[in-house]
């Protein structure tokens, strides 16, 4: 047997996790992506330990102090200490980010499936209510709904989840629509195969991957949202650290202390550029048409 031959055998009997992980690897930026999500990720469950001091004890020789061997990222309004509160502020932006979207697919999916999987007046029923809400700019439901539930981290995620939901609806019914015309499922439809079973069994699995990709991206607008909300006052409360709320509080001492603004505005920066680019990344390696 040829060297070209069993390459080819390998490819086949690989498992397409397995093949869609080799390829993401190939992509420097989807790896420095993930590296840093998972940085990110490994810093806010293990805040207690890795920030240095108290995120909300005051130190008053420390008030607006400027970054030092004692206080790396500087002090803030209280001489609280900026390094400490952006760590513990990572856990606030990624639950928001990660619990929010988790919702929206929770949603989404099911409604998503059954406009597109039932199709006629339920259809467009679901559709019309869907338009109107995504005539609304995301942010600007998401403030309303914030606004409405009344300021807290946990109803700023709620407010976030909702405001994300349409955005998976149209993208679950558009893929239901586009893999109901294939063989498989019409297949599936021969052999007496019920729609309950058709739909979870044979149809939502092949969908899955557009919605992983839609996911990652839509945490990086998750947490964007969250801090908009947070500097609005609608999402974490003071004195709990959050990189939108340590923003609202910079915003008067921009000429005394930068710093006070630098480091949360870096931290989401960064965090959202990397969770798009692991969503671009995550998009190639995912597609099957993809020869790259």
């Amino acid at each position: 047997m040829s060297a070209a031959t069993a390459t080819l055998n390998k490819a086949r009997e690989e498992s397409p996790m397995r093949r869609a992980f080799r390829r993401l690897l190939r992509r420097k930026g989807a790896v420095v992506g993930l590296v840093i999500v998972c940085l990110f990720i490994v810093v806010a469950a293990f805040a207690e330990f890795v920030a240095p001091y108290d995120p909300i004890a005051a130190d008053w020789s420390a008030l607006r102090g400027a970054p030092s061997w004692a206080h790396p990222f500087g002090g803030d309004e209280l001489g609280r200490d900026v390094l400490s509160r952006v760590i513990h502020g990572a856990r606030a932006s990624l639950l928001a980010g990660v619990i929010s979207v988790a919702l929206a697919l929770l949603l989404g999916i099911p409604i998503g499936l059954l406009s597109g999987y039932a199709g006629g007046l339920l259809d467009g029923i679901i559709m019309r209510i869907i338009d109107a809400m995504l005539a609304v700019p995301f942010l600007i439901l998401a403030i309303a709904l914030a606004a409405f539930l009344g300021p807290s981290l946990t109803n700023a995620m709620i407010a976030i989840g909702l405001s994300a939901t349409p955005i998976f609806v149209r993208l679950t019914r558009a893929q239901v629509q586009a893999v109901m015309v294939e063989d498989y499922i019409e297949a599936a439809r021969a052999v007496g195969n019920p729609p309950a079973r058709i739909a979870f069994r044979h149809v939502l699995p092949n969908i899955v991957p557009a919605l992983m990709v839609q996911a990652t991206l839509t945490i990086a607008s998750a947490i964007i949202a969250e801090a908009s909300l947070s500097f609005l006052g609608l999402g974490q409360q003071p004195p709990s650290p959050s990189w939108g709320s340590m923003l609202n509080s910079a915003k008067d001492f921009l000429s005394q202390a930068p710093w006070m603004a630098v480091w949360p505005g870096i931290s989401i920066f960064v965090v959202v550029l990397s969770f798009n680019l692991l969503g671009d990344g995550l998009r190639d390696a995912l597609d099957p048409r993809h020869r790259g």
